[in-house]
């Protein structure tokens, strides 16, 4: 979830700087307990100001927590940067999850054991501190689910380090933005709509060969509640899955006007935004 200090004009060059940076020692806040969890922020700047962050979030065995579009049960973590000082952007990446099912055929959506999700994060005056201050809402499951929340703050100095380890694995971690069709060893090649009484799309894959894959879609907006691609038949050397429009919201059409779909296949992730229109 974006932070509403969000300039969409600066993200662009923000990420850029994030996605791109050498690697050295991060400054990072107390563990702070949070039910079966414990949760610390991570912070570190470069020559060019822009700072680098990151929410860790580490998990007692057996339990988990949501991404951003949790399945068919489960909370999204809401994050809160607005008590922070001097903050222009704080802007979150999602890492690549994974699909859970439960006993009783539920699935969701999410992560285990640890997570560290990035942030882009741009002071107002670079030349002055920064003060981050977050309230963290989010949901750990292990048979039932409780909900957490926490508040943490990191005090960051104009200039820090470089990325430091911990942030540049999370970063690997997010998924690249491609096109609908562009090659690559990891690549989403075309989607299909049939329409009629009950429509769906057909999505069309390339992955390498005995990759452990999974296909998630999410709609224009997080009032939309798709289910999770499922694999059908192969056709044409490409794997495929098929995309049951169900989970509209009230009011609108059957078919979303776009889909999102992230292919994760081993350690490698896409992201692919699909218009339907």
């Amino acid at each position: 979830m974006v932070s509403p200090f969000r300039l969409p004009s600066a993200a662009a060059l923000i990420a850029s700087a994030f996605f791109c940076a050498p690697q050295a020692d991060a400054l990072e806040s107390p563990w702070v307990e949070a039910g079966r969890a414990e949760v610390r922020l991570l912070a570190d700047t470069g020559s060019d100001k822009n700072i680098r962050a990151g929410v860790e979030i580490k998990l007692q065995p057996g339990w988990k927590t949501y991404w951003r579009y949790p399945g068919d049960a489960g909370v999204p973590p809401r994050f809160d940067w607005s008590g922070s000082e001097n903050l222009a952007i704080a802007e979150i990446h999602w890492p690549a999850p994974k699909r859970f099912v439960e006993d009783n055929g539920t699935k969701s959506i999410g992560y285990h054991d640890r997570v560290v999700f990035p942030v882009s994060i741009l002071a107002a005056d670079p030349a002055r501190a920064v003060k981050l201050r977050l309230k963290l809402d989010f949901a750990l499951c292990e048979k039932l689910c409780i909900p957490a929340d926490v508040q943490l703050s990191l005090d960051l100095p104009p200039s820090l380090g470089d990325l430091s380890e911990s942030i540049q694995q999370a970063v690997a971690n997010v998924p690249r933005r491609v096109s609908l069709g562009e090659s690559g060893n990891l690549a989403i090649t075309n989607v299909s709509i049939e329409r009629g009484e009950r429509p769906r799309a057909i999505i069309e894959i390339l992955v390498p060969q005995d990759a452990a894959v999974q296909l998630f879609a999410e709609g224009p907006s997080e009032k939309w509640a798709l289910p999770l691609p499922e694999t059908i038949e192969p056709a044409n050397n490409r794997m495929r899955f098929v995309l049951d429009f169900d989970g509209a919201p009230p009011g609108a059409a059957p078919i979303p006007p776009k889909l999102t779909l992230t292919l994760t296949a081993g350690n490698e992730a896409i992201e692919v935004e699909v218009p339907l229109e």
